[in-house]
């Protein structure tokens, strides 16, 4: 067990021994998270302040399953009121891994002439103390002062400890001794060390400053001696029920992960779910459209059908068409712009088929040159030719806009 020495205050001091243990890092670090342990520190200074008997210590702590921890704890006694008098109580309050998410553990811790009182509501016979303070923890509003004025008010209430032997009418001494006397007597058999192997001697009345003060005497005589079978099963059944609360607690926690994981994907589907409802709203809105293009082009054949139906006649009585009259020009510019592009592409294809013959070896080189050249420039009158019909198509289309536009202006 390590604790804070020095000279200074004691809130100074439990505030330099917690800075130190808190910050350590490595193996020899105290198994707190560390955006707990400014609340922690908090919590313990606070609890120092309000109550100097109580000193924070560290100590190693051995849980039901056999595991070993070194961790925090406040040790020394709660003061409580009795039947109008201050008792103080031995006790240890043990800051867990997960505090301050999970309450303490708090024990009773009686001295060799005190007793647990059976049958206690709050504190089981090994000295572990349940109150409602506890079992209801909230984080993060509860805290080690309002818990040991809980604990306070309770063993005031119903003191969990006795003592074993009330004290016995001696002889009186020969002189009375003096209050300093007494209190400095009284001082030197306050160390449990110190008097365990002597015979307290008989002092006056609410001079002794003993570190627990005189507990009340116990309601019953105490037996003798107990079946040591009857506690070797009140240990095991209370063993065993702590054994069963913390199997609950994890179980508790990976229900409320497993609840937690099943809300995100249920988060994830309802996202999926409303996408699938958007794709498939406009996948109905798109074969609507489809349907009208498709109602469309079914009433476009049909008319094209009566049409061939009806000219089918002509098209017996006319023969054999040229397709060059088929389509006939509205003026000279036009069959002129129809002959020019025609000749262009012509000759453009007779370019191609010339590059693959000659890539073959069909006709030799300086023909196939020459040919090219004589095409090239013809191809050349006939794109110019074909440029200047469209700038008079131009002109000529502006000309006729500007004399259908001026009527509407004339006065």
């Amino acid at each position: 067990m390590v604790g804070p020495v020095g000279t200074l205050n004691a809130n100074q001091l439990s505030v330099q021994f917690l800075n130190n243990v808190l910050s350590q890092r490595g193996p020899s670090a105290l198994p707190y998270e560390e955006e707990a342990k400014w609340l922690i520190s908090q919590h313990l200074v606070g609890l120092v302040q309000h109550f100097p008997s109580l000193q924070v210590k560290t100590a190693t702590f051995t849980h039901n399953d056999g595991r070993s921890v070194n961790l925090l704890q406040a040790e020394g006694t709660i003061p409580m009121v009795y039947h109008d008098v201050v008792y103080n109580i031995p006790a240890v309050v043990w800051l867990v891994e997960s505090y301050s998410r999970l309450p303490p553990l708090v024990f009773v811790t009686p001295t060799r002439d005190m007793i647990i009182k059976r049958a206690h509501p709050n504190v089981n016979p090994s000295g572990l103390v349940s109150v409602p303070y506890l079992q209801h923890w909230v984080y993060p509003s509860s805290n080690l002062v309002d818990l040991v004025k809980n604990l306070s008010h309770h063993f005031g209430l119903d003191s969990p400890l006795y003592t074993t032997t009330t004290a016995t009418a001696a002889k009186p001494p020969p002189q009375r001794p003096s209050t300093s006397e007494a209190n400095l007597v009284c001082s030197s058999l306050a160390t449990t060390s110190s008097n365990s192997g002597s015979v307290r001697p008989v002092l006056p009345p609410r001079t002794c400053s003993s570190p627990y003060g005189r507990l009340p005497p116990s309601p019953q005589r105490p037996p003798a001696m107990e079946d040591p079978l009857e506690v070797y099963k009140r240990n095991a059944i209370n063993r065993l029920l702590e054994m069963l609360h913390n199997d609950t607690m994890e179980l508790r926690k990976a229900r409320e992960a497993e609840v937690d994981a099943l809300f995100n994907s249920q988060a994830v589907l309802g996202e999926r779910e409303e996408q699938l409802t958007k794709g498939l709203r406009e996948m109905q809105d798109e074969k609507e459209a489809l349907e009208q293009q498709l109602q469309i082009v079914l009433t476009n054949a049909d008319v094209l059908e009566a049409w061939l139906k009806e000219n089918e006649d002509t098209k017996e009585k006319a023969g054999v068409v040229d397709i060059d009259d088929v389509f006939e020009p509205i003026d000279a510019l036009s069959r002129q712009m129809l002959e020019c592009t025609a000749a262009d592409l012509a000759i453009e294809d007779v370019i191609y088929l010339l590059d693959k013959a000659v890539q073959e070896g069909a006709i030799p080189f300086d023909a196939y040159l020459k040919s090219i050249r004589a095409l090239s420039r013809e191809q050349f009158f006939h794109r110019a030719t074909s440029a200047k019909v469209r700038a008079a198509q131009m002109q000529a289309q502006v000309a006729g806009i500007a004399v259908r536009v001026s009527p509407q202006y004339a006065v």
